[in-house]
This record gives C-alpha cells, structure tokens and sequence, in this order.
C-alpha cells in the first residue's frame, strides 16, 4: 500500500504540493485545470502528490493506492450499496484515513482542491487542518453557495436557497428530480454548514470568475477568503493557420442549461449554419428542434484535441449560449488562442471574457432574437474583420490568461499562507 520509495521524499528545499480532485483523468474543465495545474507546478520543481477517486479510466500514479474507493453514479447497486454510498457522500471515513496515511507518508506543505464534493467529500478538509496543512479550493461552480451546485432549477435561474433557506433543495427536488437524492445533498449540505467544513477549514478560495466572486459575496462568503485568479491557457499549444469556413460551431455537453435548442432557433432565423460538437442527453430533442425549425445544423458527436480545435479554427467563430451562471469557460480562452471570435450570452462570467465588439459580441441569455441577431452582425462582417477579432482576443488572453499570470498569481497565494 505503500508508495515506491523514489516519491516518499523530496530534496531539501523541494516544496511540495497536495493536489486534490475526484477523478485523475481529464473528464472536463475542473480536470484540465486541475492537471494543468500540476504540471505548471512541476515545471517549477515542486513535487506534486495526488489524491483522487480510484476510476477505471484514471492516469497511472505512484499515489493510487491512496485513492478512495469509487462512487460512479447511474449504475444500478442494492439497497446497502446505496445507503453506504449516501453515508460516503455526507461524510466519507475513508478519505479521511487515505489521506491521514498519505500525509504521513509525504507531507505537503499545502494543499489545493477542486472538485472533491460528491465523492472524496469535504470531510477531508477537517483532516488537512488537523495537520496544520494551509488549504486553498478552486471554486469551480456554485456549490458553496447553491446545494446543487448550478442555480438552476427546471430551466430558469434558482436563488431559493439564499439566506441558509437550503431546505428548498427538497422542497423543489433540485437533484435529478429525485426526492431521495435531493434529500441526501440536503443532509449533506446541512451537515458541511455545521461542521463548517468548506468556511472554517479552507484558508482561501481561488474564483476564476470575478461573477462568481460578487455571487459567493452576495450569499454570505467574506470577500477575505475570496481571490480571484482567472482560468488560463497557453496560447504557443493552438495554431492560427486556419481557413475560415461557413458555420458557426458549438463545443459542450448537450444539456438544457446550455441553451443550444435557443442556439437552434436563432441560427434558423439567421440563417446560419451550426455545427454542435458533443454528445448529451439533450441531443434527440435537439436534432427534433432543427428538423422542426429548417435550422442547418450538423451534429458532430463529441470530439476533443486536434479535431475540436480544427472544427473551432475553421469556423466563423465559437457560439456558449448558455442559460446558467457560467464560471469561466476554457472554451472561450481555447477559441481565441485558435484565433476565433466568440458570441456568448449575457451571464455568469461569460461577459467579463468577451471585450464587446473586439473579441466578440454578447447576446441576452435566453433570447432567440437577440442571438439571432448577434450571429448575423458577426457573419455579416468581412472575413478579415473576424480574423481581426480573433487576433486582438488572443493577444489578451496571452497577457491575462497566460499559464505565467496563473502561476505567479498561485505562487503568491501559496506563499501568503505558509510563508515560503
């Protein structure tokens, strides 16, 4: 169970770091943040230990036998699998004992977490700070604010819960639809608000949205814990070599809170063509909305590396109607390190990525007119203008959003906490 004797120790003066995520494969936004981060890390010498849920699609590591046990949900486990399941989510014993032994065995001098809820839980928290180890999370949705997690309740914008009201996750069945599971985020939320796991046992929270920094203010979150450090890419990894094509392109999981059946409806009366890239439980009903619509819309499933980037670098620019408070989408950054333009809605973080007019344009959320019309002015304008957006959007990104500004901007954070 022990780790090989090559990773149990750095040199002197090695810092090291604990970085923490439910699952070590790239599933999604907080994965590729939280291996990004990793390797900025390690590029500097720190020695950078994991500590993840064990999954059948993860990464090898040295660390694996410290991982906590799987819970993947939608399969199909007995009744006792699912009580001691739910007992995991609340509160999960064994997280805590993994990462007593892990701590024992490498010692970090600060820990960094991302998506841990669900899964390896908060309960670890209480553990670190026992240990006298600095913690720092990367809020990377709402969960600290919104029990579950999205502010998003049949289709529409959900603040019932503000002011500590968290019996409403219950009362609305805001998981799934489910009493039974709404019920558990309930119990868990309730007893993570009790133990004061996330306020208490946190030294900071890392927000990559300056929204989502107001939002976590607005519900009670002290501005002091707060700091703000933009999500990043490096601008050297895309290529601009592109020929622009005739569509505009979507890149996400297809589902409802993403506005791509708002998407749909306004390409149709634009008169645009679509290309949506992704798979989700959204897309049937989609594929009717265009058949329904006229709406020239291809579905390209999911795509991802080289494929996704040549879809977005071909396009007349990169589409994120979404209808929820979004943090701060990497697509958006992706995009303009293609050298692409934007159009995104009006909400979450997405406003305070795109200078409007010069690296895209914004549209209400929701508004099928509104984006209708924002795909139109962008597709009316000469293919060299687009280009020109494209360019001014990269060049920001790569003094604001560059992998060096999220490091030395981490770095300070870290130093600020233990002093080296």
């Amino acid at each position: 169970m022990n780790a090989p004797m090559n990773v149990q120790v750095t040199m002197a003066g090695t810092r090291r770091l604990l970085n923490i995520n439910n699952y070590f494969y790239r599933r999604g936004g907080a994965e590729a943040v939280f291996f990004d981060h990793t390797a900025l890390f390690e590029e500097i010498g720190w020695d950078v230990v994991p500590f993840a849920m064990q999954h059948e699609k993860n990464l090898p590591s040295p660390w694996s036998d410290y991982f906590v046990s799987e819970i993947e949900y939608g399969r199909e486990i007995g009744l006792k699998d699912k009580v001691v399941q739910a007992a995991k989510v609340i509160y999960s014993f064994e997280a805590q004992r993994n990462l007593k032994r892990l701590i024992d065995k490498a010692r970090p001098d600060i820990a960094h977490a991302h998506n841990i809820y669900h899964h390896i839980s908060p309960a670890i928290f209480a553990t670190l700070k026992d240990a006298g180890i600095p913690v720092v999370m990367t809020a990377h949705d709402l969960k600290l604010a919104c029990p579950s997690y999205k502010m998003l309740r049949d289709g529409a914008i959900c603040e019932d819960c503000k002011g500590g009201r968290i019996h409403n996750v219950v009362v609305n069945r805001c998981v799934k639809g489910s009493l039974p599971l709404s019920a558990v985020v309930f119990a868990e939320t309730l007893l993570h608000r009790t133990l004061g796991l996330y306020r208490n046992k946190v030294d900071r929270i890392v927000v990559p949205s300056r929204f989502y920094c107001e939002k976590l203010i607005e519900w009670g979150w002290p501005a002091k814990k707060l700091v703000h450090i933009p999500n990043f890419v490096d601008v050297d990894h895309f290529s601009t070599d592109w020929t622009e094509g005739d569509y505009f392109v979507f890149a996400g999981r297809l589902a409802p809170e993403k506005g791509i059946a708002t998407l749909i409806r306004a390409c149709a009366r634009a008169g645009q063509k679509l290309v949506i890239a992704g798979a989700g439980p959204e897309e049937a009903a989609l594929k009717e909305i265009a058949h329904s619509t006229g709406a020239d819309v291809t579905f390209a499933g999911y795509l991802s590396g080289e494929n996704l980037f040549r879809l977005i670098g071909q396009s007349r620019g990169l589409v994120l109607p979404s209808e929820w408070y979004e943090n701060a989408p990497i697509s958006i950054l992706e995009a303009y390190a293609l050298g692409r333009p934007v159009v995104g809605a009006a909400i979450g973080g997405i406003p305070e990525m795109i200078r409007e007019g010069e690296s895209g344009l914004t549209a209400t959320a929701g508004s099928v007119d509104g984006l209708a019309e924002a795909l139109a002015g962008l597709a009316s304008r000469p293919a060299a203008e687009r280009a020109a957006m494209g360019r001014a959007g990269r060049a920001w990104i790569a003094a604001e959003f560059s992998r060096a500004a999220y490091r030395r901007k981490t770095l300070d954070l870290y130093q600020s906490l233990t002093g080296i």
